[in-house]
């Protein structure tokens, strides 16, 4: 092998190790070309097709729905001089949108979140699911609930799409009249 380095150039040896860098670096930028012009239909080796009968499809409140629910319920709080802070949340517990009104407490933020998460997970006002405390005290123990009145479920075909929290006024009874403020503004 020396012998063959000894026989080429200085020259002939910078030429040759350019072209094997340009072949290289071409075989890549094809490689790499190749796949980010790939269809988006390839599937990745060993995935499947899920059948339709294995899947679901879901409702879900828009954004601007949940921006306008959100709003209408703030509304009716002001409008009774109330600091509150509302919280709209998906089917899912996800919270789409949160409304801090002027002056709101600090607690009130996270109370409304898990208000709403509470009402759309268990599709019923914490109002309803504060009093089956009394008979089950160990649901309150379920994380991101809070069985208080203040949050209402919003429906789709009598299935749970969205949950409506609110916090900050002086009782739960207030709480949940401006939440159903809000998730009456839907039907407007």
């Amino acid at each position: 092998m020396n012998r063959v380095h000894k026989n080429f150039s200085r020259r002939a040896r910078v030429a040759t190790g350019g072209a094997v860098l340009a072949v290289v670096a071409l075989a890549g930028f094809g490689a790499v070309s190749a796949n980010a012009s790939a269809p988006a239909t390839a599937s990745a080796a060993g995935s499947v097709v899920a059948p339709a009968r294995a899947t679901t499809t879901s409702t879900h409140l828009t954004t601007d729905a949940a921006a306008k629910t959100a709003q209408a319920a703030l509304d009716a709080a002001e409008k009774e001089n109330q600091r509150v802070t509302v919280a709209v949340v998906d089917r899912n517990g996800n919270t789409i949108v949160t409304l801090r009104g002027d002056g709101a407490g600090p607690q009130s933020y996270e109370s409304a979140e898990r208000k709403a998460f509470t009402a759309v997970a268990w599709n019923a006002p914490t109002s309803q699911l504060a009093e089956r405390l009394e008979q089950a005290p160990n649901l309150k123990d379920i994380p991101g609930t809070l069985f208080l009145a203040g949050g209402v479920p919003v429906t789709a075909d009598r299935a749970p799409i969205a949950g409506i929290g609110v916090a900050g006024a002086p009782s739960g009874a207030l709480d949940e009249k401006y939440a159903q403020a809000g998730a009456d503004a839907l039907a407007r």
